[in-house]
């Protein structure tokens, strides 16, 4: 299956209304643990086309062993060479499994099919990417599954916090409209999991490199001060 990748038409997730919450938070918050795990189901306009449409506001933060300078050099690195488009395939394919497992197989007619990236950008403090996930409905359209912010801040002398939030949109149409959003909300979480534990462990440990055998040694409890 081939996944396409476009640069420089992803939107800033901090302009969604169902975000703007979350992006209340500055760096220094990101530093502190303070903005801990985010997932709250609501309706709200749809920017796009004036409907009104579920979007799921998602974010979680991972703490790396690494200097802020290093990490945001890496992240460059990896959003040039498809490491972003990898895990962003592994990450929505792994969330839309676990809402087939509770929700049942129409759950699961749905695939991504692009992302899309805007350069890296930053201060001194803070380095993010905006990226978009675009995936395929059961009939066959496209939708924005994800519009979200990957940040970097430094967090201690030899310490990056690397944090996503974003708005998460479950597919269109009859095959999500009869779907809990409960479950919705715990399989979306589980996807940005997911794809978090992955960019933590190629920021931390390049190709080639030794790392460890799951995310445990990466991740931190989010209220947890560094």
């Amino acid at each position: 299956m081939h996944i396409h990748a476009c640069r420089g038409r992803a939107r800033a997730a901090s302009e969604h209304p169902s975000a703007s919450g979350y992006f209340g938070h500055g760096a220094s918050d990101l530093r502190r643990g303070r903005t801990g795990p985010v997932t709250a189901a609501r309706l709200v306009p749809d920017l796009w086309t004036g409907a009104v449409t579920d979007h799921i506001v998602v974010g979680d933060r991972v703490l790396l062993g690494a200097s802020f300078r290093a990490a945001r050099a890496r992240l460059g690195i990896l959003a040039r060479d498809g490491m972003l488009l990898w895990a962003s395939e592994v990450a929505y394919g792994e969330g839309i499994t676990g809402l087939v497992k509770v929700a049942g197989p129409a759950a699961g007619l749905t695939r991504l099919a692009g992302v899309c990236l805007d350069d890296l950008a930053g201060t001194d403090d803070c380095a993010h990417i905006v990226l978009q996930w675009e995936a395929i409905a059961a009939d066959g359209k496209l939708f924005t599954a994800l519009d979200a912010d990957l940040m970097l801040v430094p967090a201690g002398d030899q310490i990056t916090a690397l944090a996503l939030a974003g708005a998460y949109r479950p597919q269109p149409g009859w095959a999500g409209a009869e779907l809990d959003q409960a479950i919705v909300r715990r399989c979306a979480a589980a996807a940005i999991r997911s794809f978090l534990a992955r960019m933590a462990c190629a920021l931390v440990y390049p190709a080639g490199t030794a790392g460890p055998a799951s995310r445990s040694a990466l991740r931190r409890p989010l209220g947890d001060k560094p």
